[in-house]
C-alpha cells in the first residue's frame, strides 16, 4: 500500500514522506495475537514536508500543536485483526487529521444590532410570560 495520501484535491502526501512501523497489538487475534505484528503507526514529518506549502504548513501546525512531536504527526491504529485493515485505518485517520487541519477558517463573525422590532417582540412575549406565572400563584386561601 505504497501510495500517496490523498488529504484535499490540492493537497497529497508523497508516499515517500509517510512511514509505517508495525508492532504486535494487544486485544483479538487468536492463534496467532503474539506472532502477528498487525498494529500500525504511521508517521509524517509535517514541518519538514517539501509538499505542504509554507503558509499551509504554518496553520496546520498551529492547529495540530498538541498532536506533535518535533513537527511530526503520528497515529496508531489496532482496531482489526489484520494489518492490512490497519493501515487503511491509519491512512483514513492521518488524511482525516490533516484535512481538518488545512481547512479555511470560519468567516469572522460582524457584530449586529437586534431590530427594534425583534426587541419589543421579546419584551412583550416577557410580559406574557410574567402574567402567565403571576396567574398560577396561589392566593392564600385560609
Amino acid at each position: 500500500m505504497a501510495e500517496d495520501l490523498i488529504v484535499t484535491r490540492t493537497l497529497v502526501v508523497p508516499a515517500a514522506e509517510l512511514s509505517e512501523r508495525f508492532s504486535r497489538s494487544s486485544g483479538p487475534g487468536g492463534q496467532g495475537v503474539n506472532t502477528a505484528d498487525s498494529r500500525v503507526e504511521l508517521s509524517f514529518d509535517l514541518g519538514a514536508s517539501a509538499a505542504v506549502p509554507d503558509w499551509l504548513r504554518r496553520r496546520m501546525l498551529g492547529r495540530l500543536g498538541t498532536r506533535l512531536v518535533a513537527g511530526v504527526l503520528t497515529v496508531a491504529a489496532s482496531e482489526h485483526r489484520a494489518q492490512l485493515q490497519n493501515r487503511a485505518a491509519a491512512r483514513e485517520r492521518m488524511a482525516r487529521l490533516l484535512r481538518e487541519a488545512a481547512a479555511a477558517p470560519p468567516p469572522v463573525r460582524r457584530a449586529t444590532k437586534p431590530t427594534r422590532g425583534s426587541q419589543e417582540r421579546r419584551i412583550a412575549e416577557k410580559k406574557r410570560r410574567a402574567q402567565t406565572k403571576q396567574g398560577r400563584r396561589g392566593g392564600g386561601w385560609d
